[in-house]
């Protein structure tokens, strides 16, 4: 499993992560908490130690839920936990952007108690708030860093001004925003301000909420609410498909891979202070990290798979 250092983390983070935004149930249709939590435990069998969650992920269920099994485990100094702050909700799991350092405050209490640990190793603003300057919010999270209740800073949905603006009151080294082949607005902007500063990339939605996996049927457009995009319905769902078979195709042919990998390596390799979040809510939704490891894409095959998307008249759109 192939690693990077997090500035201020003491242990090594693995790039491909677990994502646990599915497993929390939230716009997911439900959670089996019988199979996230094993899911979770295939992940650390499996050797991930990269862990990226949320508090509104289930509305505090799934950091429950991987701060249960990583002390189950006993494996908390050997994983990198992840959560964020600045999305709440209210009695009816109404959520809504609060990022004021009286939130971040409160937040980060309750994680800390969710995820049964006594410190975090990063902590992100979930997203920019309008109603907070982006000051403010940094401020609160410095104190945070100060008072060694977070290790590392990190941001999420930002812009490189909101970036700016963050890192002005608050050094960060983590960056999330959503990345792959059919996303990749933050080439523009983002991508380049974290190379040259050498911010690691938290790679969201490197699947396309599933349309990379290559698992999904032509017939039978998803209906859950994660997917309430365009690219998941009619005429673009199914140009979407016609993609994913062609990379299919190429990944078997040039690699004898699947497209699954073949996503998650084009961002690995052209981004090499990466992480790549996998989500996952079943434990057999991990089998086929087998098949990232061990290989890379040269620039000529990475070239040819962004030609085959571009083809398709996607790619360069779809931005969240």
């Amino acid at each position: 499993m192939e690693t990077l250092s997090i500035p201020g983390v003491d242990a090594p983070a693995t790039r491909v992560a677990l994502g646990t935004w599915s497993m929390g149930g939230w716009m997911w249709g439900g959670a089996d908490e019988q199979a996230a939590r094993a899911t979770v435990a295939r992940a650390l069998d499996l050797g991930v130690t990269t862990i990226d969650t949320a508090p509104v992920y289930g509305f505090g269920l799934s950091e429950e839920m991987v701060g249960d099994v990583v002390r189950s485990r006993g494996a908390r100094d050997r994983v990198v936990l992840a959560t964020k702050a600045g999305l709440v909700w209210d009695a009816r799991r109404d959520p809504w952007k609060d990022a004021s350092p009286r939130s971040v405050a409160r937040e980060v209490e309750d994680s800390l108690r969710r995820l049964r640990t006594d410190v975090i190793d990063v902590y992100q603003i979930h997203w920019p708030d309008p109603a907070t300057p982006v000051a403010r919010t940094a401020e609160a999270v410095r104190a945070l860093l100060d008072r060694g209740i977070i290790r590392a800073a990190g941001v999420c949905n930002f812009s490189v001004d909101q970036i700016e603006a963050f890192s002005a009151e608050c050094p960060i080294t983590v960056c999330q925003s959503p990345y792959s082949l059919f996303q990749r607005g933050i080439e523009r902007d983002v991508l380049p301000y974290c190379r040259t500063r050498s911010l690691r990339l938290l790679a969201y939605s490197p699947l396309a909420r599933g349309l990379l996996a290559g698992t999904m049927r032509r017939d039978a457009e998803p209906g859950d609410q994660a997917r309430r995009t365009p690219m998941f319905h009619g005429e673009e769902y199914r140009r979407h498909i016609d993609i994913v078979e062609r990379l299919d195709d190429y990944a078997h042919d040039r690699f004898g891979r699947r497209v699954i990998h073949l996503a998650v390596r084009w961002i690995l390799d052209g981004a090499e202070d990466s992480v790549v979040l996998w989500g996952a809510r079943r434990p057999e939704q991990l089998d086929a990290l087998a098949g990232v490891g061990g290989w890379r894409l040269d620039e000529r095959s990475r070239r040819e798979i962004e030609a085959i998307v571009d083809g398709g008249s996607v790619g360069r759109q779809q931005d969240a």
